[in-house]
């Protein structure tokens, strides 16, 4: 740990900000006007790249090198303006969680295009003309290259902030930035001021891929790999603050350089390394920023969108043909293991869609009713699964008893981010679900002696008697359908209705006695023990557990879910689990590009049904029983 190792280390981190801050600075730009959480900004970081690669490739590196990373922004800034003219400018009425969805979505079908176009290997571009070599610092050799994006950083954000201040355009992005409906009463043509700004986003989120080419290769996980940290610079530094995302990627690639240089380190007889700590740095910084200032250092509370979804009805107890319904559907799903004896997949296939079931339905029980937005649902879902994993093999606890405290365990967890996450709302709460989910995937994949690390746990199997996948089947059936049905019970009883007060309005309900915050902080604890059920039966069911079942993945897909079927009704997350479920299995066995499929057929569900599937028969059923009663009058 040598000062002159120091001084290269925060060079590296600087030169690292540079390309994270121009991500984050287009994302925040298209989250302040447009109010989308577009979660294929990484995608456009991933294209840009691999067309700067090409680009250079054709015009030479000598001659073609710089004016090729241009050309490929400017060609990646082109394709968003036709993304958002074609696509999203079709949603900008839906709710802004569909949009999310939709964004997903594309990122799915960029992602197979990609591979698709420049096939599944890394390519590695050349070095830069002119800036091949090193510089002596204190005696260690830094490259030239990264001397010259620490000052492509400033020089970007410079150039921002005079085209945002001292342009009229400029003027109106600052404008809808704060109140974007203002703007278009007073004549600004709203439809190309979006088009323009995402534009731009896509502009400078491929600069900033194009110019990591000499520095890493390209592959077709840096979307992922880029659009979370994104996210966390632009929350740290605060929604649409272009100088906050600034310095909230300086803040987090200076402390993960100082990770890296500090490395192994004892203290009191303890080893720690720091070095690990690179892959969850950020979510504890957005962590600590959000418990302490909610809305960034540099940004302010947001104005409420004026695009919210309808006013829902009050719940209803299920009509008689609804009743007859679901117990017809159980009958069926009792039936189903002796109709498919032939198939045994059958039966393994419908104990996933089971268990995607309960976990879309815990996610959607705080969604829905509670109204609390939550990217890190995963988490819970993981700590059931470990918990029991650690309870059959440490323990030697037997499975029956482990598959009872692994919820437990999952709703203390829930317990303890809960008390934090539900003293915000909206976006804030929930990157900040994702920052503790984070911070326990980044525990599960380090810590090898207690959880197995990067390999998990093997070995978790069921009880002997469970051993025939079709008592396993029958059992998971009667907890999914005792938990979804106990959900629903729930949400029926006054509890839920004071939850469904609390979201629609947090002053009334305040002004009745009700403490809201209390309140969703008991419905955030319940989620978080139906989701480690489902991660329980998770565990027990593929006989091992690993870190990414608590990975920032598994709680898009549980959010795809529950946005998939509809946020508005109860049965909505178990159709959006059983749809994504199976179209994931039925596409991924049927083609090399399951993703563009999955993609295409979830943007084309999106565009068709924004109330989501069951929100759309939903709606069928309500105008039909309208019609009737309108005849029946007549």
């Amino acid at each position: 740990m040598s000062f002159s190792g120091f001084v290269v280390q925060l060079l590296n981190g600087l030169a690292g900000a540079s390309s994270l801050f121009l991500v984050a600075a287009g994302l925040s730009l298209i989250f302040g006007v447009t109010r989308i959480v577009n979660f294929a900004h990484g995608s456009f970081f991933m294209v840009g790249i691999y067309v700067a690669y090409s680009l250079v490739a054709k015009l030479g590196a000598n001659i073609g090198f710089w004016p090729s990373l241009l050309l490929a922004a400017l060609a990646v800034a082109a394709l968003g303006a036709l993304v958002e003219m074609l696509l999203l400018r079709r949603i900008y009425r839906a709710p802004e969680l569909f949009q999310l969805l939709a964004t997903f979505a594309l990122g799915l079908v960029i992602k197979d295009l990609v591979l698709w176009f420049w096939g599944p290997e890394e390519l590695l571009g050349p070095r830069a003309p002119g800036l091949t070599g090193s510089v002596s610092i204190l005696g260690r050799q830094f490259p030239s290259y990264d001397l010259f994006l620490i000052v492509a950083g400033p020089v970007v954000l410079g150039l921002l902030w005079l085209l945002l201040t001292k342009t009229r355009w400029g003027t109106l992005v600052r404008a809808a930035t704060q109140d974007r409906d203002m703007v278009s009463a007073l004549g600004v043509n709203q439809a190309w001021l979006f088009t323009a700004v995402f534009a731009l986003g896509a502009f400078l989120a491929s600069l900033g891929g194009a110019l990591q080419l000499p520095r890493e290769p390209a592959n077709l996980e840096m979307d992922l790999n880029i659009i979370g940290a994104a996210f966390v610079v632009v929350v740290v530094g605060g929604m649409g603050s272009i100088p906050g995302a600034y310095v909230a990627a300086l803040l987090i690639a200076e402390l993960k350089a100082i990770c890296i240089w500090l490395g192994l380190v004892e203290i009191a007889g303890i080893t720690i390394s720091f070095s690990k700590l690179t892959l969850v740095v950020e979510f504890v910084v957005m962590a600590v920023v959000l418990v302490a200032r909610p809305w960034g250092l540099f940004g302010r509370p947001q104005s409420p969108s004026r695009h919210a979804s309808a006013a829902e009805q009050p719940l209803r107890a299920p009509s008689r043909v609804a009743g007859y319904a679901r117990w017809a559907v159980l009958a069926l799903l009792v039936l189903l293991p002796l109709l498919a004896v032939q198939s045994p997949y059958v039966t393994v296939l419908m104990i996933d869609l089971l268990i995607a079931a309960l976990f879309a339905a815990s996610l959607h029980f705080i969604m829905g009713p509670a109204g609390m937005h939550s990217f890190g649902h995963a988490a819970y879902f993981g700590l059931g699964a470990y918990a029991a994993a650690l309870l059959v093999r440490s323990l030697q606890l037997h499975m029956e008893v482990a598959l009872l405290v692994a919820p437990v365990a999952a709703g203390l967890g829930a317990f303890l981010y809960g008390w934090f996450c539900v003293r915000l709302s909206g976006v804030y709460l929930a990157m900040l679900t994702l920052a503790f989910a984070q911070i326990t995937w980044a525990i599960c994949y380090q810590w090898d002696a207690f959880t197995g690390g990067s390999n998990g746990l093997t070995g978790v199997w069921p009880a002997q008697w469970l051993s025939d996948k079709r008592n396993y089947y029958y059992l998971t059936l009667a907890l999914v359908a005792g938990g979804i049905l106990l959900m629903h019970r729930i949400l029926y009883s006054p509890f839920g209705y004071a939850l469904r007060a609390g979201r629609d309005s947090v002053l009334r309900a305040d002004a009745i006695g009700m403490n809201v915050k209390r309140l969703q902080w008991v419905a955030f604890v319940l989620a978080g023990t139906f989701a480690g059920l489902a991660g329980a039966l998770y565990a027990f069911s593929k006989g091992s557990i690993s870190p990414e079942s608590l990975h920032v993945g598994k709680s898009i897909d549980g959010l795809v879910m529950v946005l998939l079927g509809g946020l508005q009704t109860l049965v909505g997350p178990v159709v959006g689990a059983l749809t994504f479920t199976w179209l994931h299995d039925t596409v991924a066995r049927n083609t090399d590009y399951w993703r563009a499929m999955l993609g295409g057929i979830i943007l084309l569900l999106v565009l068709l049904f924004p109330q989501g599937i069951a929100g759309f028969a939903r709606q069928l059923i309500n105008r039909r029983q309208s019609a009737a009663a309108r005849d029946a009058q007549s």
